[in-house]
């Protein structure tokens, strides 16, 4: 330890970089040297405070400034005492990179996510409900209450050359007249919308399960959280005579959601709200905006649950997701309910036939092959999609439409092609074209949203 102290104050700062926050703190127990040098190099807790909080200036839990790293990083240990510190970690970076996606994509969700709760807040809710929460959903609602939206904000409100902005912070999706946003509720929204839904489903008085996020559009979707297991799970169609409810995440990931003790709590909460912000920042889930709304969709934007294809110009992007809230697991042909969407659009070069260019093709029929489990099920064909033949130019934004079909099985597929011709149906420039629709996949996910 002698030969420590006459080490110079570069070196003593390249060693003690390298060791834990805990392991530094120790050391300022040896001698008062070692004291002042970890109280007085903020480099060293400002290094801390990025890598484990993702801090660029010093501030406590609650967004207020603090003198020093060191301080800033004390406060947030004490704030978060009762917790292991790994996972405050993890939620933190959780809800960071959700915030930050929002930031530079959907600024307009941003002022209605509430402050963290508090301790009290949260210990409220639990004597409310008699439950106890699983320690990670604890952790994540100390850093975000959920969402506070007015009435205007839950249904969407628009202008006359703006449309509305739907705000659920989940996000959701939207085919014929079937409109689902989710939003993440906050503790009050929780007590009381829990305790309808004892009422409406005859739950109890002890409910193991509370109500967490919901859309709250014409279709309601509702999820929630079992308390006991740490499992998320959302209502089907049958939800309220037989009470039917799938999974949103994998029940093996699923881990000590009541300990206080080691670092691999994990309940289904966390792991969902985790990937979803990977889906957010890998562009699978994105901000689409349509005529009437401007919302987060479920649609995916990337392969291989999105395919491409491309012919003659012609470009078609096509996915699907599963719609729980119409699922019906009791029918023997249509348990399983899936949305898709269709994007077209022509390319800046025009359409192109043997090297001949056109400026505009128009669709006329549409033919559809939907598989379960690689076995056909259904080949339809007919004229028109959603009732309209679609007008393509070259520069102007994708035409978008969304349906449905129901599956027997959890898995399936969907191919297909349209019949266009060049230029339009009432003036046509050549013979009808057959456009491609990649194969792309239906199935029951992993992750439910």
């Amino acid at each position: 330890m002698m030969g420590l102290e006459s080490v110079g104050g570069l070196a003593i700062h390249i060693i003690l970089s390298k060791l834990m926050p805990e392991d530094v703190a120790a050391t300022a127990c040896i001698s008062r040297r070692f004291r002042d040098w970890v109280s007085d190099d903020d480099s060293l807790w400002s290094k801390f405070c990025a890598d484990e909080l993702g801090l660029s200036s010093p501030q406590d839990p609650w967004g207020n400034p603090t003198p020093s790293f060191r301080v800033s990083y004390q406060t947030w240990r004490e704030a978060f005492n009762m917790y292991p510190w790994t996972l405050v970690i993890r939620a933190k970076r959780c809800w960071s990179r959700i915030r930050s996606w929002m930031e530079i994509n959907f600024p307009e969700v941003l002022p209605t996510l509430r402050k963290g709760a508090s301790e009290d807040q949260i210990n409220y809710l639990e004597e409310s409900l008699k439950v106890k929460l699983p320690l990670p959903t604890r952790v994540l609602y100390r850093f975000c209450d959920g969402q506070e939206l007015s009435n205007d904000e839950f249904t969407g409100s628009s202008t006359e050359n703006e449309p509305m902005n739907l705000l659920g912070l989940i996000g959701g999706y939207s085919f014929y007249n079937h409109l689902v946003n989710v939003s993440l509720f906050s503790l009050s929204q929780v007590i009381v919308e829990t305790k309808n839904a004892m009422r409406y489903l005859g739950l109890g008085t002890r409910p193991k399960y509370i109500v967490v996020a919901a859309s709250i559009t014409a279709y309601g979707k509702i999820f929630y959280l079992n308390c006991s297991t740490g499992q998320l799970h959302v209502g089907t169609w049958d939800l309220s005579i037989g009470r039917e409810v799938l999974p949103c995440v994998p029940e093996s990931l699923l881990c000590s959601v009541h300990d206080t003790k080691g670092s691999q709590q994990q309940d289904a909460m966390l792991l969902w709200l985790e990937e979803y912000g990977r889906r957010l920042e890998n562009g699978i889930v994105k901000v689409r905006t349509d005529e009437c709304t401007r919302s987060i969709s479920h649609f995916p934007e990337e392969s291989p649950l999105c395919s491409t294809a491309v012919t003659n110009g012609v470009k078609v992007r096509a996915s699907a997701v599963l719609v729980p809230e119409c699922c019906n697991l009791q029918h023997d042909s249509e348990k399983y309910m899936f949305a898709y969407s269709i994007r077209m659009s022509l390319s800046p070069e025009g359409c192109i036939i043997n090297g001949m260019k056109f400026s505009s093709c128009q669709l006329y029929r549409r033919r559809w092959i939907i598989c379960g489990n690689d076995a056909i099920v259904d080949d339809i064909s007919g004229e028109a999609v959603i009732g309209k033949f679609p007008l393509l130019r070259p520069g102007e934004e994708e035409f978008v439409y969304e349906s449905c079909t129901p599956l027997s099985s959890s898995s399936g597929s969907i191919e297909g092609s349209f019949t266009f011709v060049p230029g339009r149906l009432a003036e046509p420039k050549g013979s009808p074209f057959e456009v491609e629709v990649a194969r792309f996949p239906l199935q029951l996910p992993d992750y439910i949203f």
